[in-house]
């Protein structure tokens, strides 16, 4: 994959309800230590050296955008309209820098509830990923036993662990790839999770980078006061 001399934008799709959290507004928005998720999440991003940039996907009736006082100053945020799925506000943010960024512009995509990632795991996929023709992400392997279920819960096999890792994110591609990539999956109806499937969809491999397991997605409300705690944690020296 191309190194690209210290400078990358990352892409942030934001226009997710959150419905499993249960709360009223989205969880992007919800307050951890006086910051919503979606303004730490940024800070963690723009306070990298290696980061350009960010662009945010936001819905299009989102009302709590303009309200945020405390998003970083010293580097731009791009705003742009999400869609419907997480893929379709990728897309509609990689469309955006395809304006100005060649395609081979390696980007960071990086889950808006994911708050707590470290620059040091953020170090290690530029590095991993600048030796990698593909690209790659940052995950944790399994540690629990696996099961496979039926719809009704009952349990059909226990799943070989031993290869298996929880994906996270940033997620690092060359932007012209992970169009196409995206592009792709959306021309078969697939509307896949994360950007990795998009790019596994074309017959390529990314590379796994092992993360800390702080670096966690706000899903359910006991995650919020999880991220809290990891968030303290980290800023105690």
């Amino acid at each position: 994959m191309k190194q690209n001399n210290g400078t990358y934008w990352a892409v942030v799709p934001a226009a997710g309800s959150g419905s499993r959290m249960r709360a009223e507004i989205p969880k992007q928005y919800l307050v951890i230590n006086d910051r919503t998720v979606l303004e730490h999440t940024l800070a963690r991003l723009c306070a990298h050296p290696a980061i350009a940039g960010v662009v945010i996907a936001l819905s299009a009736t989102d009302r709590w955008w303009p309200l945020l006082r405390r998003l970083p100053a010293d580097k731009p945020l791009a705003v742009v309209t999400g869609g419907a799925e997480r893929c379709h506000s990728v897309l509609n943010c990689l469309r955006y820098l395809r304006r100005t960024q060649p395609a081979d512009h390696p980007v960071l995509v990086h889950d808006a509830a994911r708050p707590c990632v470290r620059a040091q795991d953020i170090d290690s996929l530029l590095q991993a990923c600048a030796a990698h023709p593909v690209g790659g992400l940052l995950g944790m392997p399994v540690r629990d036993t696996m099961k496979r279920c039926d719809s009704h819960g009952a349990i059909l096999e226990t799943v070989d662990r031993r290869r298996l890792w929880h994906a996270m994110t940033p997620q690092m591609f060359s932007l012209g790839l992970l169009m196409d990539a995206l592009e792709q999956s959306l021309a078969r109806e697939q509307l896949v999770t994360d950007e990795a499937s998009a790019i596994e969809a074309l017959g390529l491999r990314p590379v796994m980078v092992e993360a800390a397991a702080d670096n966690i997605k706000i899903t359910r409300p006991e995650d919020l006061q999880l991220a809290e705690y990891y968030l303290r944690r980290q800023e105690t020296p």
